[in-house]
């Protein structure tokens, strides 16, 4: 039994290096999302105007404004170019769908993955400084002690900065698909009472 727990010490505390790299990695790779973020909700508040003015034509049957810049009008353009085709543009849609869920799904993984990684940096030390404590080893408790809290405050700071991105962006994906069914369904005669975003 000793030799199982002391297999089982040595295998955590050998997973501390990784997972301390890892949340390094993730704070990293969080804070470039987060600069990137930041021009996303610029533009992101342009083309949600644009789109709204956009789609005050599409609904009176003038698709003029295709031709105009922003992420709608480009979409509208290439369902023109299909015809309109339900099938085709049934495709499009789905495809943007795709596109888009694959864009959200590393930010998914990073709002789960990230608190599990926080509390495996906490619980790993808590051994080391427990033993610490009950040797009287006060610097080695305390410095145990500073890499559980680091490490939670860490995953959870990569957590809330993806969840914030994904929340936002999730709106925006599903506002954009949303325009785009409600203007197919225009196009093929079956416009819905639909709320325009």
């Amino acid at each position: 039994m000793t030799l199982i727990t002391q297999t089982l010490n040595w295998i955590s505390n050998g997973l501390l290096l990784p997972v301390i790299v890892l949340l390094l990695a993730g704070l990293a790779a969080s804070l470039i999302t987060l600069g990137g973020f930041a021009s996303y909700v610029l533009s992101a508040f342009r083309e949600r105007a644009r789109a709204r003015e956009l789609m005050k034509q599409f609904r009176k049957g003038d698709f003029s404004g295709s031709g105009e810049p922003g992420l709608l009008a480009m979409h509208v353009r290439q369902m023109e170019q299909t015809g309109w085709n339900r099938l085709d543009c049934e495709k499009f849609i789905s495809d943007l769908r795709a596109e888009y869920d694959r864009e959200l799904e590393h930010l998914s993984f990073m709002i789960k993955a990230a608190p599990m990684l926080g509390l495996m940096g906490t619980l790993i030390p808590m051994g080391p400084a427990l033993a610490g404590l009950s040797s009287g080893d006060i610097a080695t408790m305390a410095y145990n002690i500073q890499i559980a809290f680091a490490t939670t405050v860490v995953g959870c700071f990569i957590a809330g900065v993806n969840l914030l991105v994904y929340s936002v962006k999730r709106h925006g994906f599903a506002d954009e698909v949303s325009n785009l069914i409600y203007l197919l369904e225009c196009r093929n005669g079956e416009a819905p009472d639909a709320k325009v975003h």
